[in-house]
């Protein structure tokens, strides 16, 4: 199977669209094919709307985006392809047709997945030329920003083709959860329909609206899966004896009719509760902001899950760590022989960062500027084996300088200069810019101690991490002198 660099999309929609952000944002150029040439204003739109997210998501170093282009012929798409993505209807002969179609045109090293949500990959791939290279990967909404992707095959798969599969979505940034046997519907959907007919039950009984049922989510399990999931919680219940003694307590309960398998009858009266009861809850506001509202608490349960290394969190933990490795391998020497300041971190203000005068407030820069940092430690060789042998910089100073306003959803990046260097000691100076315009809206110099933790007592820089710390000092020496390097509090630019 081939190494992705372009991934083409058979159909674009809501999730073509989804998987287009995600993987433009993490490098991959996309080729976009669609019978209506219409769409293409469309995914073009659906990319820009993702991208305020996206860009949110993580301070790692990120790769130069991917390039979008568009196709009305699915043979051009194929013609360019590593790995193709179908995202048409949920119609199992216009699939099949389509995918038939596509696989004639693909190189046979070339693997093609589904997106459906519950179709069997062995239906899928009946007509498909070089079948065994087919499967099925379906993702959740909004797929640049949920990890999860199900990875099926088909009686025909090889398992080659999974493993092919699932190495380019863990590429970019997803968690993908091999299905040990075809089923309609795989798993998730399967477990959220059962949830689904339930609610469609009690509405229709009158027991609740859609708005206490969503509610009984919320603020209770809803809080608990995004970390654990049902069993997990499960075992938690039980308590020292686990699993077991739950289902002791709790298994006679399974007998007693409180749910109910068969949907109910969808008649008008219950269309009309279900869309009564989530117009309410909407309260007047359109889809795009809902949009933007779960856009912004996914990113931000994500990245609390991270710093637990638990869930969803460790996805993107591990997806952070290559994108680190992925751009000091990339810096090399040429990174450090740069004459000018290195830009490791490019981010925006993000919604929880600004105070009641809606700036960005100040510990927030100290935040950027720690990030510029740790991006700088990883340039040089100090990651996680070098902090684990018991070495680390310690920062015993810094001083911040405000110069501008920075406001919800701006661009910013960070260049960092070494001033200078010597076996223990790192000087540095970081300039906060607006993308914009390159405008500096905040400095910050900081001095670093090197330290052996265990020791906890200043200690020489490991040699390695010393030579590329001396060249990256060489090349900055020849840059002027920051003007606010030195300035105390108070101290004026003139004086």
């Amino acid at each position: 199977m081939r190494n992705v660099k372009t991934l083409g999309l058979l159909g674009t929609g809501v999730i073509g669209g989804g998987w287009a952000a995600r993987a433009l944002h993490f490098g991959i150029d996309v080729v976009a094919a669609d019978v209506k040439p219409e769409m293409e204003a469309w995914i073009r739109g659906a990319v820009e709307n993702a991208e305020p997210a996206l860009a949110r998501l993580t301070f790692a170093p990120l790769p130069p985006k991917g390039k979008l282009s568009f196709t009305t012929d699915l043979r051009v798409m194929a013609a360019q392809a590593d790995f193709i993505q179908e995202n048409i209807p949920e119609q199992l002969e216009l699939k099949q047709r389509m995918l038939a179609e596509v696989s004639r045109h693909a190189p046979a090293d070339v693997v093609i997945a589904s997106s459906t949500s519950g179709l069997m990959p062995s239906d899928l791939q009946r007509d498909m030329v070089a079948p065994e290279r087919f499967c099925v990967a379906h993702p959740f909404n909004p797929v640049y920003l949920l990890p999860l992707v199900e990875l099926v095959g088909g009686g025909k798969t090889v398992p080659a083709t999974i493993e092919a599969a699932a190495a380019f979505f863990r590429f970019i940034g997803m968690h993908p959860l091999p299905v040990r046997r075809e089923i309609p519907g795989h798993l998730t959907d399967r477990l959220q329909e059962a949830l689904w007919r339930e609610i469609l039950h009690m509405v229709n009984d009158g027991v609740a609206t859609t708005g206490e049922l969503d509610d009984s989510i919320i603020y209770g399990p809803g809080l608990r899966w995004a970390a654990m999931g049902t069993n997990m919680i499960y075992h938690l219940a039980g308590g020292e004896s686990g699993m077991r003694h739950m289902l002791a307590q709790f298994g006679p309960c399974l007998k007693w009719p409180w749910t109910k398998l068969e949907a109910p009858e969808l008649t008008e009266a219950l269309i009309d509760r279900m869309v009564e009861g989530t117009q309410a809850q909407a309260r007047g506001r359109s889809i795009r902001e809902l949009e933007r509202l779960r856009d912004d608490y996914l990113v931000a349960v994500q990245q609390v899950l991270r710093q637990y290394d638990i869930g969803a969190g460790s996805t993107l933990r591990a997806l952070e760590e290559r994108l680190y490795k992925d751009a000091a391998a990339a810096a090399g020497a040429g990174l450090a022989d740069s004459a000018g300041p290195l830009r490791l971190v490019e981010t925006v203000v993000r919604p929880e960062w600004v105070d009641y005068n809606a700036h960005m407030t100040d510990y927030r820069y100290l935040h950027v500027f720690g990030e510029a940092m740790d991006a700088f430690y990883r340039t040089i060789g100090v990651d996680d084996a070098y902090r684990k042998a018991g070495r680390m910089f310690y920062n015993v100073e810094t001083h911040v300088a405000y110069a501008r306003e920075a406001k919800v959803g701006e661009p910013l990046y960070v260049t960092t200069q070494v001033l200078g260097s010597n076996e223990k000691r790192l000087h540095v100076f970081h300039r906060l810019h607006r993308r914009r315009d390159g405008e500096i809206i905040a400095t910050g110099e900081q001095m670093h101690l090197h330290v052996d933790t265990a020791a906890a007592k200043a200690a020489p820089i490991e040699m390695a991490v010393r030579a590329k710390l001396e060249r990256i000092r060489a090349a900055h020496a020849a840059l002027p002198w920051p003007t606010e390097a030195g300035r105390h509090v108070g101290r004026t630019k003139a004086s």
